[in-house]
């Protein structure tokens, strides 16, 4: 559906991108996952056609995107980091106003069923400067469906979302990839990529490892020690100048990546109750796609 060979863009003295290559299958939810800066939306961006690539070849359905642009942009959604609608028109005449965009006459029945797959039909006469962030995220995805595209690009869709919208949105993405469509998508949030058919690590315009989340995480990078104690932050301080240990601080725990689950939180432990710390909790836990990630970037950085 997608396949993508050496992919440069640069901005003046800027690397962007940096010879990126993959191919994306008919159905796949693909998710391109790293820090602001690693090349994502670039990525998407060159995907869609609105930007051109400085070197290597970017092919949809087939199709050069630089030969074919308008026919592939008529198979093809795209939904911006920013919600990019008009405020001042309902909901109703949004998705109308997309649709004539793309040249669709009759609408009314793929209108009602948007409407009713995002729960927006009791909402349709209500100002889109109205609406809640999840709110107004479901109707970009009704906006970039309209003309049933076979690829819908996602860039980070539910970022400053609150969690229920998350949730809600997340469903309705399964349910598009039941009906066949493939999503590209960017999203910063880990355990979002994790429903995704596979992932591509990047950092800095570059495609660090590439897998199923599953995959990913069954990676061999030691044992992870989850542990609270009754200073998290000195904690997680005292352990990065004390060891080589790769520490990772979650809100009130940390996990430690260890090679003897035994000796290494003793170690951990006698340095901790040096500087008056006391371990109150501790488990052993499967490595997180995040796990993996901050691995990952550790070892190239």
């Amino acid at each position: 559906m997608i396949s993508i060979e050496n992919l440069h863009k640069n901005y003046g003295k800027v690397e962007a991108v940096k010879g990126v290559s993959l191919e994306i299958e008919s159905g796949e939810m693909f998710g391109l996952i790293g820090p602001d800066g690693a090349g994502k939306t670039t990525i998407i961006r060159t995907m869609c056609g609105l930007i051109n690539p400085t070197k290597g070849t970017v092919k949809l359905l087939g199709k050069d995107i630089q030969k074919h642009r308008k026919e592939i942009q008529r198979n093809i959604g795209y939904l911006s980091q920013i919600f990019s609608l008009y405020g001042d028109l309902t909901i109703e005449e949004n998705i109308e106003f997309f649709a004539n965009i793309h040249n669709i006459t009759d609408y009314n029945e793929r209108e009602e069923e948007l409407l009713t797959f995002t729960n927006l039909l009791k909402f349709k006469d209500r100002l889109a400067n109205n609406l809640s962030g999840g709110m107004k995220q479901k109707l970009a995805l009704a906006c970039s469906l309209i003309h049933k595209p076979k690829i819908l690009f996602l860039d980070e869709p539910t970022t400053g979302v609150d969690p229920v919208s998350r949730r809600d949105f997340w469903k309705i993405l399964a349910d598009l990839k039941r009906d066949g469509i493939t999503i590209v998508l960017t999203t910063p949030y880990l355990d979002e990529a994790e429903r995704c058919t596979r992932v591509a690590l990047m950092d800095k315009g570059k495609i660090l490892d590439l897998d199923t989340p599953e995959k990913l995480k069954s990676r061999n990078i030691g044992e992870i020690i989850e542990i609270i104690t009754t200073d998290i932050r000195n904690s997680y301080r005292i352990i990065k100048e004390n060891f080589s240990f790769d520490v990772q601080l979650f809100g009130d725990r940390l996990n430690v990546v260890v090679d003897n689950r035994d000796s290494d939180l003793e170690r951990i432990n006698n340095v901790l109750e040096e500087n008056g710390i006391r371990i109150t909790d501790r488990r052993i836990i499967s490595p997180t796609l995040e796990n993996i990630f901050i691995n990952v970037l550790q070892k190239v950085s």
